[in-house]
């Protein structure tokens, strides 16, 4: 299946990337006005876009002034960035990247456009390209094992988390080499209880102790910061109404309260694994 290919540069200076986020320019930035999307691209003052990875969620380093367990946020940031070609990566206590070795890496990206924010949803890969930049290419699984969206699933080091704009065959890819970082224990998955269920005791819990997917994370935060109580945190994803299907049975789902339990009071866990859910709007 077809995807724009945008060959450019990767930059840190004065962003906070992590495990799923990066700065990008583009070489020609005529190559911006092939990026489709519903909302228009957001470029920086510098003519920069800032991509968010196709097909994975790492743990949150800053999420409105919160973050998950940082070992494993800050190893999936650093991995990401290690992965591009960046050393010496020096870094405020807000996570913004003051200095790098070296100030930028060369790369591209592989996108079918951007995501509510005008963030660009993308396949990120290092060095050259395998096609002219500007142009529409077939992503097949091949492709994507040349991509830090791959190679991050692969090291255990983000979820898969799936939307409509990434293809069948190309979801299969990273749900495999997820499971399969999962069942040899690699980077976030022995501490990964999403589904085994977490006792929600406060911020703390989720901020310092639990690791769990991400998307539930910032959904968690958002309620927490309301004081209300865990029981009603079902009722809460009802009205956020996040369109999804479950995978694995092709059920449509209107609210992740539709896989999300809360039992004992404050006891809180997803019924289905990540992969099992393809979201409609990223």
């Amino acid at each position: 299946m077809p995807m724009l290919l945008i060959q450019g540069s990767f930059h840190l200076k004065d962003t906070q990337p992590d495990g799923d986020t990066v700065h990008f320019a583009a070489d020609n930035p005529d190559d911006w006005k092939l990026v489709a999307g519903k909302t228009p691209l957001d470029l920086t003052a510098t003519g920069r876009a800032k991509l968010r990875l196709e097909g994975i969620d790492a743990l949150e380093t800053h999420y409105h002034g919160k973050h998950q367990p940082m070992q494993h946020a800050r190893a999936a940031a650093a991995e990401l960035l290690k992965w591009l070609g960046f050393t010496n990566v020096q870094r405020k206590p807000n996570e913004t990247v003051t200095a790098s070795t070296p100030e930028s890496t060369p790369g591209y990206i592989l996108s079918k456009g951007t995501d509510i924010h005008g963030r660009i949803v993308a396949l990120v890969g290092r060095g050259s390209p395998p096609a002219a930049s500007g142009s529409d290419i077939s992503v097949g699984v091949p492709i994507l094992r040349q991509t830090a969206n791959h190679h991050l699933a692969s090291a255990g080091l983000a979820y898969p988390t799936f939307y409509r704009s990434l293809f069948k065959d190309l979801r299969e890819e990273l749900a495999a080499v997820a499971q399969q970082a999962q069942a040899a224990g690699k980077g976030l998955w022995p501490q990964d209880v999403t589904m085994s269920g977490v006792k929600i005791t406060g911020m703390s819990s989720i901020t310092e102790e639990a690791v769990i997917l991400p998307k539930l994370f910032r959904r968690l935060v958002d309620y927490l910061r309301l004081g209300m109580p865990v029981t009603w945190f079902p009722a809460y994803l009802a009205g956020k109404a996040d369109l999804f299907t479950v995978l694995s049975t092709n059920e449509r789902f209107v609210g992740l309260n539709n896989v999300v339990q809360v039992s004992n009071g404050n006891t809180l866990r997803m019924t289905h694994p990540a992969n099992d859910l393809l979201f409609d709007d990223a």
